[in-house]
C-alpha cells in the first residue's frame, strides 16, 4: 500500500483519535495529577495508534486510546513508585549536623566533585544543561522541560544519558 493509501486508510483513526484528545487527557491527568505528564502519556498513546500497520482492525478507536493512554499511564505510575523505593528521605538539620565529615573526607569530596564536573563537561551541550539543572541547581523535571521548551520525557531521556555516561566514566576511577 502507497504512502497515499496507508494516509486516507488511517484518516478516520486520526479524526477519532483527534474528537476524544481532550476528554482522554483529562482522564490521565486526574490519573497522574500533572498536565504536562498527561499530555505527554496521551501523545505517546496518539503514536502508539498511529504506527499500527492496519488501523481499520480497531473497531472502537475511542476505547482502544483510553486502553493504550490508561496502560501508559501505570507503566509511567509503576516506574514512578519503584524509583520512589531508591530515593532518599531528607534527614532533620540536628542530625545532619552530628555527621559532619573530617577535614580529609571534605577534601576527597571536593576531589570528586571536581573529577565529575570534568566528566559532565563531556556529555553533549543540551544533555549537560539538563543534568546540570536537575542534579546542580536542583529543579525537577518539569521544570527543566518548562524552561528548556522540551517534554519531560526528554528530559527524563537526557537524565538517563547523562547518568549513563558519568556512572561509566566514574567506574574509571577507583572512588
Amino acid at each position: 500500500m502507497g504512502d497515499r493509501a496507508a494516509e486516507r486508510a488511517a484518516a478516520p483513526l486520526f479524526a477519532e483519535l483527534a474528537a476524544h484528545y481532550a476528554e482522554v487527557t483529562a482522564y490521565i491527568r486526574r490519573r497522574v495529577t500533572c498536565p504536562e505528564l498527561a499530555a505527554d502519556i496521551v501523545q505517546d498513546a496518539c503514536l502508539r495508534l498511529a504506527r499500527m500497520g492496519e488501523p481499520a482492525a480497531i473497531k472502537n478507536p475511542r476505547a482502544f486510546l483510553y486502553r493504550v493512554a490508561g496502560n501508559l499511564a501505570i507503566d509511567h505510575l509503576r516506574r514512578e513508585r519503584a524509583r520512589a523505593k531508591f530515593m532518599v528521605a531528607e534527614v532533620p538539620a540536628e542530625e545532619e549536623a552530628d555527621r559532619r565529615p573530617s577535614v580529609e573526607t571534605a577534601l576527597g569530596a571536593r576531589e570528586e566533585v571536581a573529577l565529575l564536573l570534568e566528566i559532565v563537561q563531556e556529555l553533549p551541550p543540551r544533555c549537560r544543561e539538563v543534568f546540570m539543572l536537575r542534579k546542580f541547581d536542583g529543579l525537577d523535571q518539569a521544570e527543566i522541560a518548562a524552561r528548556l521548551g522540551i517534554s519531560r520525557n526528554m528530559v527524563e531521556k537526557h537524565l538517563r544519558a547523562g547518568l549513563l555516561h558519568c556512572t561509566a566514566r566514574l567506574g574509571d576511577y577507583d572512588i
